[in-house]
């Protein structure tokens, strides 16, 4: 029971450290998927 419980709370901070680290860099979906012809400021 215990194993289980630290493999739950690893595999959460690596998940939320991966979703921040990937966001930090630049690997969003919003970045990933537009262009530099889309205005999306207009």
């Amino acid at each position: 029971m215990k194993t289980m419980l630290i493999a739950f709370a690893a595999t959460a901070v690596i998940s939320v450290g991966a979703w921040y680290a990937l966001d930090l860099i630049g690997f969003s979906a919003a970045e990933q998927g537009t262009g530099a012809a889309v205005r999306l400021d207009d």
